[in-house]
């Protein structure tokens, strides 16, 4: 029997492009959506198919729906309510919204008991591999800097990509070099400074979708990991991967490399 899901932000670009994915899948079926700023949309308008429901204002219809499991691509405040929501009606949830802090992942890990929840920063495969091989690759270098750049809508900076790319770099290793630089002309020419003192820079660019590129250093060689995504359809993959494997993750899973056994 198919998982029954149901999409917040469905109006959205990501949202409308997770609700087609979901559709087409034929282990899922989409069965309620919810979007405030697109509330009454007829859902034919967003995936091409005749669902036979609208998009709703609030996600109360989720349960008379019988919905499994959720998946949100919303901003910051929105996601820390709707999976607080989903948390207290035994509702699987899939997100990648990013920005969330220590507290509240703390938060959610105390709250999903009776459902279970995936938070990832990137669904892309490709993404997770870049930053595997980043980790990897760390205790070979004494330097490195991360670029991610993004589409110019992007709200918050550095990514949610970056910033975990970072961390697990400085988990891998903690022999880095100091940074030479004594002035900068520009204030934040350099970027910012991440975990291990890694530097990060964020580009914002109309054209772009998400992108990011972990240079590394060492005497007389430089290696360079890039990914880049072209279209949103680039992390479909991963978000269908982690709704069919949710309800199957007790707890609160953070990434897709549990799901990759990576």
């Amino acid at each position: 029997m198919a998982t029954r899901v149901g999409v917040f932000g469905a109006g959205g670009r990501m949202g409308s492009t997770v609700c087609r994915a979901v559709s087409s899948d034929p282990a899922l079926e989409l069965v309620a959506a919810v979007d405030p700023h697109h509330a009454g949309l007829d859902m034919l308008q967003v995936t091409g198919c005749d669902l036979g429901f609208l998009v709703a204002a609030g996600p109360e219809g989720f349960v008379e729906a019988g919905v499994e499991v959720a998946i949100d691509f919303t901003h910051l405040e929105a996601a820390r309510a709707n999976l607080r929501w989903l948390a207290g009606h035994g509702i699987h949830a899939v997100t990648g919204t990013t920005g969330f802090s220590e507290a509240d992942l703390t938060g959610f890990r105390k709250a999903f008991v009776h459902s279970n929840c995936v938070i990832a920063p990137n669904f892309a495969i490709g993404a997770v591999l870049m930053m595997r091989f980043a980790e990897m690759a760390a205790p070979f270098f004494e330097t490195a800097e991360i670029v991610e750049l993004h589409h110019d809508a992007k709200l918050d900076a550095p990514s949610g990509t970056a910033m975990l790319t970072a961390e697990r770099m400085a988990a891998a290793s903690s022999q880095w070099a100091a940074d030479p630089t004594r002035t900068e002309i520009l204030d934040g020419a350099r970027g910012g400074r991440g975990p291990g003192d890694i530097r990060v820079h964020s580009l914002r660019l109309r054209g772009m979708v998400a992108h990011q590129e972990v240079i590394l250093g060492t005497t007389g060689q430089t290696l360079s990991i890039r990914h880049d995504s072209y279209d949103r359809d680039s992390f479909m993959p991963g978000v269908l991967l982690a709704t069919r494997l949710v309800a199957d993750r007790p707890g609160v899973t953070i990434g897709l490399d549990p799901l990759l056994d990576l």
